[in-house]
């Protein structure tokens, strides 16, 4: 065996290009085939029908998928679910801001670390765990409901619920309660990358913002902002495509509105639509790689 490498390596040396050919090649290969050819076939079965009497695939070509597409209850699906992912990644913003500055410009030693153990513990934990957990507490009869009850604010909790499109007859069965569970899950997405670009701003540049006689409020408008702002597209990349394609939490917490994921494993499980279903993914793709340039131009990347 050593001999072998020896002899690949001798045959190697000096060619660069080969070594990094042979190297690249493997992952190469199995994202060509594994990713690009499932997303290829996914393609070519949202051109194909289905037969509405004895439910198999007829492999000829057609656009009838992508007419259905702009039917009113499916675009009132993509409304949802997009109004959605951009309601839960601002609402991410917000929240992973303040903490992420705090880890960034005021933390040392054992207190960041703390703040990092603190952001990343609920990863560790199942996904399906904490969404039934969350059920329970914003259940009728659960914690949010009983604090609300304490305060003497349960008429506010009921003006809440009572408001339509987001309300219902408990957070748990409301869309409300599908936004709060869908920020808590994916914030820990949000606050790295915010966290990781707000480590890059120069101390030197706060400084001189300082001696030049900005006020703190000036100071992180125009220079810490800015930014700062590649890291909050960066998270929002996470927290967008992964509402948008999340049906485990809409099926778990919230009314019976549908959502994309939600509409897609329907049609391909429960009513074996796979042309259709096919043409429904292809939705968010498309609606991500309009996402990914623009976050690409504002260096999104380079907070990653």
């Amino acid at each position: 065996m050593s001999t072998l490498a020896r002899s690949l390596s001798t045959a190697l040396y000096g060619r660069r290009r080969l070594a990094l050919a042979l190297l690249l090649a493997p992952p190469l290969l199995w994202l060509g085939i594994v990713y690009c050819g499932s997303l290829l076939a996914l393609l070519a079965n949202s051109f194909y029908g289905l037969d509405e009497f004895s439910g198999v695939i007829k492999r000829e070509f057609t656009l009838r998928n992508f007419v259905e597409l702009a039917a009113p209850a499916n675009r009132d699906v993509i409304a949802r679910t997009v109004g959605m992912a951009a309601a839960v990644t601002v609402g991410c913003a917000l929240i992973a801001f303040p903490i992420a500055y705090l880890m960034a410009r005021y933390t040392r030693g054992w207190l960041r670390a703390a703040l990092y153990l603190g952001v990343m513990l609920p990863l560790w934990s199942s996904y399906l765990v904490r969404v039934y957990a969350w059920k329970l507490l914003l259940a009728r009869e659960g914690v949010v409901n009983w604090m609300f009850a304490e305060a003497g604010m349960s008429w506010l909790l009921q003006a809440i619920l009572a408001v339509p499109g987001i309300g219902g007859p408990s957070l748990s069965i409301s869309s409300l309660g599908t936004f709060i569970v869908f920020v808590y899950i994916w914030l820990p997405f949000m606050i790295l990358p915010i966290q990781a670009a707000l480590e890059r701003v120069p101390q030197s540049l706060i400084e001189a913002s300082a001696d030049l006689g900005a006020h703190d409020a000036a100071t992180f408008r125009k220079v810490i902002l800015p930014l700062a702002l590649p890291g909050v597209v960066a998270g929002s990349i996470f927290t967008f495509s992964l509402t948008l394609g999340d049906y485990i939490i809409p099926g778990i917490i919230g009314d019976s509105s549908l959502y994309l994921g939600q509409v897609v494993y329907l049609q391909q499980g429960t009513a074996g639509n796979v042309p259709f279903a096919a043409a429904f993914t292809l939705v968010p793709i498309a609606v991500m790689a309009v996402y990914l340039t623009i976050a690409k131009r504002m260096g999104a990347f380079d907070a990653l």
